[in-house]
């Protein structure tokens, strides 16, 4: 998966990059499938939606899928840790000591999964110390597979459940190396289509002072990262609240496709593993 163009951040460790060689990329893509089937078995029917304490919804599908996923990853990696957001809470002190765990969403975008318009992901990334090395996405509906390694390149994988995709290779095979878009001349900017803020809006108004029309284009969950991967957008601002694990796959298929994830107040890159799990507001954008 080399990529001369993708040096923007510093190659991971070689520790690292060997665990990750170990891995094989078919298992992540069979896990999000098994994961993406559990969430179109309810998706189909009628189901309860129930509700946390941040008002997020929660329904079976969710939780259906954390179990998949914690399961397959418990399976192939063994010694390295997970944190899910439907997982048992695990405080900094238990985790702060962690060299590189998984970091997972099982259903995201549920508001997405609620009003049944298919833009709902299942995001996994790999954090080592406090960044992203690799992450995947899939959308069931859209039934496309979305994969990165940061400091090598990102891929995109359409009918990914139908494909006969039995190893790396076949995978890599089968999929389109992303970005697989130029840029048209107009500036693109996707947001959010559950959580539009304020902020966000400013922040168009000021694109549209430099540089004129602007584009916008709205989409659910992480999504919005893997249009900046693909070069369908050039900026996904995120001016309201999100969690690491709303964020961590897209941030390293984003940074593996040539892009960038910085927090708006600072300009640094989006880190993980931070004693509050809530994010900064940031922007991800193709450079």
């Amino acid at each position: 998966m080399t990529n001369s163009n993708h040096s923007r951040y510093p190659k991971s460790s070689q520790d690292g990059l060997n665990q990750l060689n170990k891995l094989n990329l078919n298992a992540l893509l069979q896990i999000s499938l098994e994961a993406g089937r559990e969430i179109l078995a309810v998706y189909a029917k009628d189901f309860d939606v129930e509700y946390k304490e941040d008002e997020s919804p929660l329904t079976q599908a969710d939780q259906r899928a954390h179990q998949v996923i914690t399961k397959g990853l418990a399976k192939i990696t063994p010694a390295i840790p997970v944190l899910s957001e439907e997982g048992k809470p695990l405080s900094y002190q238990e985790r702060k000591e962690w060299e590189r765990f998984w970091l997972v969403d099982p259903l995201d975008g549920t508001k997405e999964f609620v009003k049944k318009n298919g833009e709902f992901t299942v995001n996994i990334a790999l954090i080592e110390g406090e960044y992203p090395i690799a992450g995947v996405i899939y959308a069931p509906v859209l039934d496309v597979f979305y994969f990165g390694i940061v400091g090598k390149a990102a891929y995109k994988l359409e009918e990914a459940s139908k494909a006969a995709i039995t190893d790396e290779q076949t995978l890599l095979e089968h999929s389109v190396p992303l970005p697989d878009q130029d840029g048209t001349g107009k500036i693109r900017v996707v947001a959010s289509r559950s959580h539009r803020s304020e902020e966000t809006t400013a922040y168009i108004r000021t694109l549209e002072a430099k540089h004129g029309t602007v584009e916008v284009v709205s989409a659910g969950s992480s999504l919005k990262f893997c249009l900046v991967a693909e070069g369908k957008a050039d900026y996904y601002p995120r001016h309201a609240p999100t969690m690491e694990w709303d964020t961590g796959a897209g941030q390293a298929i984003v940074e593996a496709a040539g892009g960038k994830v910085v927090r708006t107040k600072d300009q640094k890159r989006l880190s993980y593993n931070q004693e509050q799990l809530l994010n900064s507001w940031f922007v991800a954008s193709r450079s």
